[in-house]
């Protein structure tokens, strides 16, 4: 059931060694600043729990998985602080999912946009269903996406990457996320995606722990300068937020 909280909601239960962490927003499960901050201070939390050895995430219901960032608050921005503060929500939960001592599995049930791409790609390993195709729709409305475009860069590539926010109008389909590295695995359906996840997440639980935080930190080898890197592009966003062509396009949306 979709949560109707205006801040979102946010769950944790963990399972035989494995952390299932639900987000939720009646918008199509976007993420306002308050939200993002508590998932980024759960990931903080969960990489240090000892009961723990892989975290799921997953959104609610069965339509979209993330529809970025809060188009809401968005708008709301009048100056260069609250500019950096919005952009800087994603900044704080793509880095602190880097930092995880635990690897993140991914559970995309349906379309993802924006901010939402960029959760995806700072997964560690990602099932996603047909219906999740993903798009980056930044530039449309006169941003661009600074910000998760290192994390998406790392998964698919400099010229997938330029293929998504280039072409800002156009969904790419789950195949295409799978064969460019997004996506680890796609289905048909969300059941016979969860039948198979249920699976993965019991035999990779039962591994050595040790063996999964070595194997995570490798993966993210080089990525310590994300701190101030993903920062400086949160500023940078926060200025073209503040632009007169964006503030433009932003008025025409908001009617």
């Amino acid at each position: 059931m979709q949560t109707q909280r205006p801040n979102g909601s946010l769950y944790t239960k963990i399972e035989n060694n494995v952390a299932i962490v639900e987000f939720g927003h009646p918008a199509s499960n976007s993420f306002v600043s308050e939200l993002l901050q508590r998932l980024a201070d759960e990931f903080d939390a969960l990489s240090n729990n000892s009961e723990v050895s892989l975290i799921l995430l997953k959104s609610e219901g069965d339509r979209a998985f993330c529809a970025g960032a809060s188009f809401d608050e968005l708008l709301a921005i009048s100056n260069l602080g609250e500019g950096k503060a919005f952009f800087s929500g994603f900044a704080h939960v793509i880095n602190a999912m880097r930092k995880c001592k635990k690897p993140i599995i991914g559970r995309a049930q349906g379309k993802t946009v924006g901010g939402g791409v960029g959760l995806a790609a700072a997964c560690d390993y990602v099932f996603a269903t047909e219906a999740a195709s993903i798009k980056l729709s930044e530039i449309s409305i006169g941003i661009a996406p600074l910000v998760i475009a290192p994390a998406v860069e790392r998964k698919i590539g400099k010229a997938a990457l330029a293929e998504l926010a280039l072409n800002p109008t156009a969904w790419k389909n789950a195949y295409w996320a799978k064969e460019k590295g997004l996506y680890a695995k796609v289905f048909e359906s969300i059941k016979e995606m969860d039948k198979e996840l249920d699976f993965y997440l019991q035999k990779m639980a039962a591994y050595n722990s040790e063996a999964l935080e070595k194997m995570k930190k490798a993966l993210w080898l080089n990525t310590d300068h994300w701190d101030d890197l993903l920062l400086e592009r949160a500023e940078q966003s926060g200025q073209l937020a503040l632009s007169p062509n964006t503030k433009a396009v932003l008025s025409t949306l908001k009617k």
